[in-house]
């Protein structure tokens, strides 16, 4: 005589509970870091628009800057340096999203005003207009918002010099 062994379900993991591990995992790494910097902060984790996104706040905002560096080039090399050790621990690519002491939310509160502007003049002139060069980020904001206004924009180049070029809608025949 044998005994049953109940059925187990198996763990169900959906998207949004692996991004939520990714950004934990990101979060001890980032952790160990400022403990290694002898830096206060806290970490907030959230899923956003299909990706993790971490912050690191502090009180003093300030304190926190060099962790940005100049137009956010120590930001950009810290989420990479993040999604790599997310990778490493996880096994998967990550695109998790990490800010630090607000600064992509003022960049891209600046951008989208940006974008608002060039939209306005491509819409007056019908004419296409490029942009200066933009990081990955920024380039997203930007084209989030004019495929939001209903225009078209492409990226060209290669980086650092990768620019958008916004225009009007192509015209259906």
């Amino acid at each position: 005589m044998t005994a049953e062994t109940p059925a187990v379900e198996p763990e169900v993991r959906t998207k949004t509970t692996l991004l939520e591990e990714e950004g934990e995992v990101a979060a001890d790494y980032l952790e160990e870091l400022l403990d290694i910097a002898d830096l206060d902060g806290d970490i907030d984790i959230d899923v956003d628009h299909g990706r993790a996104a971490v912050e690191v706040v502090a009180d003093d905002q300030e304190s926190l800057r060099h962790l940005v560096g100049r137009n956010g080039e120590v930001l950009d090399s810290l989420q990479e340096l993040t999604r790599l050790a997310v990778q490493t621990k996880t096994g998967e690519r990550s695109r998790l999203m990490l800010d630090v002491a607000g600064y992509r939310a003022e960049r891209r509160a600046e951008l989208t005003i940006l974008a608002d502007t060039t939209i306005e003049q491509v819409k007056a002139s019908g004419e296409k207009v490029a942009l200066d060069p933009m990081n990955a980020f920024e380039r997203k904001v930007v084209h989030d918002v004019v495929t939001a206004a209903g225009l078209v924009s492409e990226s060209y180049g290669i980086e650092p010099q990768r620019y958008i070029e916004v225009g009007p809608a192509e015209q259906q025949q």
